[in-house]
């Protein structure tokens, strides 16, 4: 039973829309209907500027990082990334907004933090050069999740088994980018300062 209120209170902290609440507190309306259409931190960006995105890209990580700390806690180190994990999908997969979230990177990476700070680290160094390098957000995301399994499993096996459902969560939610980065009209990150 424990298990189960685990798993349900991780999904329910995941699909905190935290990009869509804040945007719509500080009167920059409803992010779905514009950029991408996602509540994540990029498309906040768009409407928002960079305070707003990275207050939503911490809330969004924070969120993962309470799933994984709460999982461990009560249920041990295993079943804490396997709560993570449930919170990614909450994030990508809101019950109360159609099931239309963000596409869960922020969130990914504060399943990484927990897991193992050093994961965290190179999985972030990475995104930063690839992103900043290329201009695009999704093709160092896309990185990243490519990556993950390979640090989960040196992590550990069960780790590296959680990682690879992450991952494919994470692929699945940016199949709209790979379509668009193929097609050459993927969008270029934004970097808006101020909005």
């Amino acid at each position: 039973m424990t298990h189960i209120v685990l798993i349900i209170a991780a999904y329910l902290l995941g699909s905190i829309p935290f990009g869509l609440l804040l945007a719509k507190y500080a009167g920059k309306g409803d992010i779905r209907k514009v950029g991408s259409g996602g509540t994540g931190a990029t498309n906040v960006m768009r409407v928002g500027g960079f305070k707003l995105a990275a207050a939503t890209w911490v809330l969004d990580m924070a969120k993962a990082v309470a799933a994984v700390a709460i999982g461990w806690r009560f249920a041990g180190y295993d079943f804490g990334a396997l709560c993570g994990a449930v919170a990614i999908a909450g994030h990508i997969f809101p019950a109360w907004l159609g099931f239309k979230g963000g596409k869960g990177i922020s969130s990914m990476f504060g399943f990484m933090l927990v897991i193992n700070p050093i994961m965290f680290a190179a999985s972030g160094i990475n995104w930063l050069i690839i992103a900043l390098g290329t201009g695009y957000s999704s093709v160092g995301a896309l990185v990243s999740l490519t990556i993950l399994p390979i640090l989960g499993f040196a992590a550990g096996f069960n780790i590296g088994l959680v990682c690879i459902a992450v991952s494919a969560l994470g692929f699945y939610a940016h199949r709209e980018n790979i379509k668009r980065l193929l097609n050459g009209t993927e969008s270029k990150i934004e970097w808006r300062w101020k909005k």
